[in-house]
């Protein structure tokens, strides 16, 4: 039987925030499904208890795309911890989500459960890594406290998606992580973002869970880049005390209007 009250966690990703809100990226206004969204998950009747924001924040790095997202999400009034995609500037971000409530840390424990956010980003690069820093920093977390199951949250994917032009950007070193991982049995899930599109599979021990764009989503099993019409949306789960998890996705009922399909990249 599950635990009752289990940690209720949102995850929103790949906003793509541009520096007005405004602006279109091919075709559609971010800003605007990034609203959208988030209206679904303040009237869906569900309660979080922290929200994880997976990168690619913004499109333009800039101090008001990153403004833009942070009135937003104080509409929430829960913790929201924010990591770096390839599109960041991790410097601006951390000047503007220096809140108690929305920040850029690292780690979170509450309850059962520790949160580990760990940055894929390569400057100048859309490819993911992991450096030996947060390695060892993920290394310590799970060692330091055996006890607690542990959510891993990064912007890269670490496991194919079978999109070729997609796994060009992998976490070049994931078989690292994973190596780690495999050493700690409450080392529950990881998630991720980028990959503009859902998954969920399991990998030894641990579930490996990717979530819709807030904005436009990559078709799926594409050999190019390729765009898909799919509504966008969240990813919500709940974490039990005895290391269950459960999670969903929620699209909004909105159709995406404005996309150019017919585009090469972005």
């Amino acid at each position: 039987m599950l635990n009752h009250e289990p940690l209720a966690i949102l995850q929103l990703t790949d906003t793509h925030i541009m520096a007005s809100s405004e602006d279109t990226l091919l075709g559609v206004n971010t800003a605007y499904y990034f609203k959208a969204v988030l209206e679904s998950v303040i009237h869906s009747g569900r309660k979080f208890d922290l929200c994880l924001v997976t990168g690619d924040i913004a499109q333009d790095p800039v101090i008001s795309s990153y403004q833009y997202l942070l009135k937003q999400l104080e509409r929430l009034d829960i913790p929201c911890i924010c990591l770096p995609g390839n599109h960041d500037d991790l410097e601006i971000m951390r000047q503007v989500f220096s809140t108690d409530t929305i920040n850029c840390r690292k780690q979170l424990i509450t309850g059962q459960w520790q949160i580990i956010a760990l940055n894929s980003q390569v400057p100048d690069s859309a490819g993911g890594y992991v450096s030996d820093g947060e390695l060892t920093f993920l290394e310590n977390c799970l060692e330091n406290n055996k006890e607690l199951n542990a959510l891993i949250a990064v912007h890269h994917h670490s496991v194919p998606t079978g999109s070729s032009w997609m796994d060009t950007m992998i976490i070049e070193n994931a078989r690292s992580i994973f190596d780690i991982l495999d050493k700690y049995p409450n080392a529950k899930a990881v998630i991720n973002g980028h990959i503009h599109q859902e998954m969920d599979i399991q990998l030894n021990a641990c579930r490996i869970l990717t979530t819709p764009s807030t904005c436009f989503q990559f078709k799926p099993l594409s050999d190019h880049f390729s765009l898909d019409d799919t509504s966008p949306g969240y990813r919500w789960l709940h974490l039990y005390e005895n290391g269950l998890i459960d999670s969903g996705i929620v699209r909004i009922p909105e159709k995406i209007s404005g996309l150019r399909t017919n585009n090469e990249g972005y």
